[in-house]
């Protein structure tokens, strides 16, 4: 089993440097699909680990943009996070704002889960429903294709996590609806009470 930092600690750490709820938002959601893509690839002894990677990945975004991914080490280091965990968030950037790849099983799911999370949840937005519940890959798939739809979530970044993964592009639209549709009902819970 991975170490890594209790989840009060992680929130603490998440809380102090961002503020936006957009942001809480999607730092809870990819904490999510990371815990389910752990049980769903067989890593459900580590699903915390990837969970804390998940909640963790983005920490620095909020008020160091243009250091995203390179402050990011310093503020783990806070609360006691490891190297592997600190390698894992920054390769999500890889290419982007990291020269760290990803390379384990794990941070390639988040490097193709991440920008995804922000491509389903802004299609769930537009939907009667405001659910990823009842999203099928099709209407994902026609989101996709038009470029001025959530224009800020890299295709080319999803195409390659797909590919880094061994995944079709419908293969990965397919769990990660299924991911987010296991922790919608607690992120939304979870985002009232703060």
């Amino acid at each position: 089993m991975k170490t890594c930092p209790d989840r009060t600690a992680a929130m603490g750490l998440l809380r102090k440097y961002n503020a936006e709820p957009f942001h809480i938002q999607h730092a809870l959601t990819v904490e999510g699909v990371m815990r389910w893509y752990a049980g769903e690839l067989g890593h459900g002894e580590d699903a915390d680990f990837w969970a804390a990677v998940g909640l963790l990945h983005d920490v620095d975004f909020e008020k160091w943009p243009e250091e995203h991914c390179k402050k990011a080490p310093e503020l783990l280091a806070e609360i006691g996070c490891g190297e592997e965990l600190v390698h894992a968030v920054c390769s999500h950037g890889y290419g982007l704002c990291s020269d760290v790849e990803p390379v384990h099983e794990m941070e390639k799911v988040l490097f193709a889960a991440d920008e995804l999370t922000g491509l389903i949840g802004a299609a769930a937005r537009m939907r009667p429903s405001r659910s990823c519940q009842d999203m099928e890959v099709s209407s994902l798939k026609k989101k996709f294709k038009d470029k001025k739809f959530a224009a800020g979530c890299s295709r080319d970044v999803i195409r390659d996590g797909a590919e880094r993964l061994g995944w079709t592009l419908e293969e990965l639209m397919e769990k990660t609806i299924l991911a987010m549709r296991s922790c919608e009902d607690a992120v939304n819970a979870e985002m009232e009470a703060l």
